[in-house]
């Protein structure tokens, strides 16, 4: 009851929703209402590509929601270009309603795939279910000044443990297809032994998000060089510090974000 509700709106035309809301639900909006539907969506752009109302009371309870074009959000899941969105998708949600956009299912899905395939480069060789979940749900938070700064640095144990068979719904058809991933039925559990050989984790780093793979490429390759991603994807698969360098890559992306869409906040929350 006293948690906040978050809700994400996926909407295909920012302007038009953002001002059929304005008639609708005016006083959801900061000060910025007064400049009405176009510039709010021209806000909403910066950064992650969302705007959020937040503090807004609703049945008794404050929820915020948050509003995306469905493109962005596809380019997102896809290709993990803020993490922002495509990150909390790789947690538990309640999906509310969805409408029969067969790309946007397709992404979704592939947010998850990449969501496991970083994690593995990140693990040890072996690793216990739990395990490849909190270093999921961390994903997200790599690199979020807000973890340094007022957000519960126990918030990704707190999102994990209470919620593992969410997890294990979301997660269960896409580990079933890894040939690295064992699951011990009888046991109730997962056990994986994932090749760390430099061809295992070339074929982990190929199978990576466009923007990931450009980051890693960014922090390996000094200025100058020029050579290209598959042959610094190579150097860094013979690294010992593989996971660390991929670490470093999702952070790269999510810093960025995480600041400019708290400093939207002033605005939009007002």
């Amino acid at each position: 009851q006293n948690n906040m509700l978050d809700f994400v709106f996926a909407v295909d035309d920012s302007v038009t929703w953002h001002m059929m809301n304005l008639l609708k639900n005016r006083s959801h909006y900061s000060f910025l209402k007064v400049f009405g539907p176009k510039q709010i969506s021209s806000i909403q752009s910066y950064g992650a590509g969302i705007y959020y109302n937040t503090l807004v009371p609703c049945n008794g309870r404050l929820i915020k929601y948050g509003v995306i074009n469905t493109n962005t959000l596809i380019d997102d899941l896809l290709h993990w270009k803020t993490l922002y969105v495509a990150g909390r998708l790789q947690k538990p949600v309640k999906i509310l309603t969805q409408n029969e956009n067969s790309k946007l299912q397709a992404a979704l899905v592939s947010n998850l795939k990449s969501a496991v395939t970083a994690a593995f480069l990140m693990l040890p060789e072996s690793f216990s279910e739990e395990d490849l979940y909190m270093q999921i749900a961390g994903l997200s938070y790599s690199g979020d000044f807000r973890m340094v700064i007022g957000e519960d640095r126990s918030k990704v144990q707190n999102i994990v443990k209470p919620n593992v068979p969410h997890f294990q719904k979301l997660y269960t058809n896409i580990l079933q297809d890894c040939p690295q991933v064992v699951y011990k039925h009888h046991l109730g559990r997962l056990e994986a032994s994932i090749d760390k050989s430099p061809e295992g984790q070339f074929a982990q780093l190929m199978a990576l998000p466009r923007t990931l793979q450009q980051k890693i490429t960014s922090l390996v390759d000094p200025p100058g060089k020029n050579r290209d991603v598959e042959e610094i994807l190579l150097q860094v698969a013979h690294d010992p510090d593989c996971g660390f360098v991929v670490h470093q890559g999702i952070s790269g992306i999510v810093r960025p974000s995480s600041i400019v869409q708290s400093a939207k906040t002033i605005l939009t929350a007002g």
